[in-house]
């Protein structure tokens, strides 16, 4: 986009909500994203949604969609192939690498291929045998804000929290329990942030501590070992291009003597008051309302190139 580019020329609908156990975080990312583009000048159209269809998305005339949702349906494919049919530019990546990066079994698989060191792990299935050994963590394997993770540290704690889980998950990924420091990258346009690192008080960031407990301790440029910051950047930038993000993502890491693993990457991270790329935005010179109006610009660039995800509807 040129220097005359002009804010208050485009409309941009910032959906939010969604039908996935993330909705409360997406709720409040789309309301911070919506009021951050208002204040640097777009028109803004704010719309809660559970699933929504192609006629209703299609309704609402504006020029670009920026969907602030988290979870399966939202995040993982199927909103992403609903707006490739739409036509209109919008934020974030395409639906293969949606879908790729939420199978956080495909993405591990495919960033150790790359050489990216990380946590062994195994898909589990209902009354299939874990082989990973305790302390292990068992997650959703295509679901984020860490709901539903459980540390089991015996096999009987395994044993229980499948018991919880399968029933309502089916599928969930069993992985090595790495006892460290945890780190973040995030990256906008293909440029890593600053990392992050972050202390839970608690000991476990968990959902309750990334979105509703005021105690974590977040680290911008944490002194590291010789030789950690310049692996973990490059390791996010080898998921980042193999997975096809684009605008924006933010990959995650456990740091112990061994040296630093990827546990997986995150397409549409938070834009909450706690959440993460913001801060590193932030902390970059990059304050909320010059990073969500660089991801629309990103956007509507890709049309203007004729690019997919490229027709541009008048407001």
């Amino acid at each position: 986009m040129d220097a005359s580019f002009d804010p208050a020329s485009v409309h941009v609908i910032v959906l939010k909500g969604g039908p996935d156990a993330e909705r409360e975080v997406s709720l409040r990312s789309g309301t911070m994203v919506a009021g951050a583009l208002q204040r640097a000048g777009f028109r803004v159209t704010d719309l809660a949604i559970d699933r929504i269809g192609l006629d209703e998305l299609r309704a609402v005339r504006a020029d670009v969609v920026f969907p602030v949702l988290h979870g399966s349906w939202g995040e993982g494919g199927p909103l992403q192939d609903l707006l490739e049919l739409d036509g209109r530019p919008y934020v974030g990546c395409r639906p293969r690498a949606a879908r790729l990066a939420m199978d956080k079994v495909a993405t591990k698989a495919l960033v150790a291929e790359l050489g990216v060191p990380t946590p062994r792990s195994q898909e589990v299935r209902m009354g299939q045998p874990v082989d990973v050994p305790c302390p292990l963590v068992l997650k959703p394997s295509d679901d984020g804000s860490s709901v539903d993770l459980r540390i089991c540290s015996t096999p009987q704690e395994v044993q229980r929290a499948r018991l919880e889980l399968e029933p309502r998950r089916g599928r969930l990924m069993a992985e090595e329990f790495v006892r460290g420091r945890e780190l973040t990258v995030g990256m906008v346009d293909g440029e890593c942030l600053p990392i992050i690192e972050i202390r839970p008080r608690a000991g476990t960031y968990d959902y309750e501590a990334k979105y509703h407990r005021d105690d974590t301790e977040y680290v911008l440029d944490p002194v590291l070992p010789a030789g950690v910051a310049d692996a973990v950047r490059a390791f996010t930038r080898a998921a980042w291009h193999a997975i096809g993000c684009r605008d924006v993502a933010r990959a995650d890491f456990m740091l112990d003597d061994r040296g630093p693993w990827f546990l997986e990457i995150n397409t549409m991270p938070g834009f909450t008051d706690h959440s993460l790329v913001p801060k590193a935005a932030r902390h970059a010179g990059m304050p909320m309302e010059d990073l969500v109006a660089r991801l629309v610009r990103a956007a509507l660039g890709r049309a203007a190139l004729g690019r997919p995800g490229g027709r541009r509807v008048a407001a």
